[in-house]
C-alpha cells in the first residue's frame, strides 16, 4: 500500500474539511478501498497508485475551488467526485458566471458590483493604473476598491496591498487615545478591516498582515517610500492636503496600481487648508492613464433611508 501526504497551507481547515470533517468523509466514502486521514494541516492518502492519483485529482480540484470561493460545501465535494466542474442540470445561472462578481470572499460570500457606477469603477480599475472614486457615504467606493485590490492579490497581479488614509480628526480628538500614531488611528481604519474580514479567511488575513503582504497604515507612514508591484488604496482622500496628495501620488512604483476614494462633502480639514482631493481633481484632469469615477446617491447600498437622508442634506445645503 502506497501513501501520499497533501499539506494544506493558508487554508481554514473547518471551511475546507467541513464540520466534523464531513467533506473529507464524503471523499473517503467514494474510495472505500483507500484510507484518507486528516491530521492537523495534512491529509494522508493510503491506497493503490491509481486510486491515490484519482483522490489527488479530486483534492486538487477542491483546493482550487477553495482558493477561488473561500469555502467547500458537501455539494461541491459531490460535484468534483462526479468529475464535473459545475453543478449539472440545475437550470439556474451559477454565481461563477455572474459578470458582476468581483471576488468570492470569506465563507463563500459573493462580493459583487451592485450599481452602475460600482461596475464602472471595477472596469476602470482594470484599464487604468490610477483611478479616483469620488462620492458620498454609503456608495460602496471603499468596499469596492478593497475588493478590487484583494482580487488583484489573489490573481497574483500584485505582490502586496497597501491601504492608507490621512490622520485627520473628524471632529474628535485622537490625542487622548493610548499608543503611537498607528494605534491611535486604527479605530478609524475599522471599515477597511471589516471589508478585509469579509473577503479573506481569518488565518490567511492574519498571515498577510503579519508578513506585511497587506499593510494598513496612516498616510504619514508613506513618506519616502517607493511602492513597487503593489495595489495602493488611499481612503478618505478629501482630508489630505495638496502636499500630502502629491506625496502619495509620487509613491507609485513600477507595476503598481492605485485607487483614491473620497467624499467632497465630508472634509474635516481646518478651514484655512485646501483639500488635496479637490485640488488633484482639477490639476490632474486630462492626464492620460488616470480615470475619474463619480458615484452619487443612486449608488447608496446601505439602508434605504440613507439615500433619502443624503438627498435631504444636499437640498438643505443648496
Amino acid at each position: 500500500m502506497l501513501e501520499k501526504i497533501i499539506t494544506l497551507e493558508d487554508v481554514s481547515m473547518v471551511d475546507f474539511l467541513g464540520i466534523h470533517n464531513s467533506n473529507i468523509k464524503e471523499v473517503a466514502a467514494a474510495f472505500p478501498e483507500s484510507k484518507i486521514i486528516s491530521r492537523g494541516n495534512e491529509i494522508r492518502i493510503q491506497g493503490t497508485a491509481p486510486e491515490i492519483m484519482r483522490i489527488t485529482d479530486v483534492m486538487d480540484s477542491l483546493l482550487a475551488h477553495y482558493q477561488k470561493y473561500g469555502k467547500i460545501t458537501n455539494e461541491n465535494v459531490k460535484v468534483y467526485l462526479n468529475g464535473l466542474t459545475l453543478p449539472a442540470s440545475s437550470g439556474k445561472k451559477n454565481a461563477e458566471d455572474d459578470d458582476d462578481v468581483i471576488i468570492y470572499g470569506n465563507k463563500g460570500l459573493v462580493v459583487k458590483a451592485k450599481t452602475a457606477n460600482q461596475k464602472l469603477l471595477v472596469e476602470q480599475a482594470a484599464k487604468y493604473d490610477l483611478v479616483f472614486a469620488v462620492g458620498p457615504a454609503g456608495t460602496g467606493k471603499t468596499y469596492t476598491a478593497v475588493a478590487i485590490a484583494v482580487r488583484a492579490l489573489k490573481n497574483k497581479e500584485v505582490r502586496k496591498i497597501i491601504i492608507t488614509r490621512p490622520a485627520v480628526e473628524a471632529g474628535e480628538n485622537l490625542g487622548f487615545l493610548p499608543g503611537d500614531l498607528k494605534e491611535k488611528i486604527d479605530p478609524y481604519l475599522r471599515p477597511i478591516y471589516d471589508a478585509l474580514d469579509d473577503m479573506i479567511a481569518p488565518e490567511k488575513l492574519k498571515l498577510y498582515l503579519e508578513s506585511r503582504v497587506i499593510e494598513i497604515a496612516p498616510l504619514a507612514y508613506m513618506r519616502g517610500r517607493t511602492l513597487n508591484n503593489a495595489f495602493i488604496l488611499l481612503d478618505e482622500a478629501q482630508n489630505t492636503t495638496p502636499m500630502q496628495m502629491k506625496m502619495f501620488l509620487t509613491r507609485m512604483g513600477p507595476s503598481s496600481k492605485a485607487i483614491i476614494t473620497g467624499d467632497k462633502s465630508q472634509i474635516d480639514l481646518p478651514k484655512n487648508l485646501r483639500s488635496g482631493l479637490i485640488d488633484s481633481l482639477a490639476v490632474l484632469k486630462g492626464i492620460k492613464g488616470i480615470s475619474f469615477v463619480e458615484l452619487d446617491g443612486s449608488d447608496v447600498v446601505r439602508h434605504r433611508l440613507v439615500r433619502d437622508i443624503l438627498a435631504a442634506y444636499e437640498k438643505s445645503e443648496q
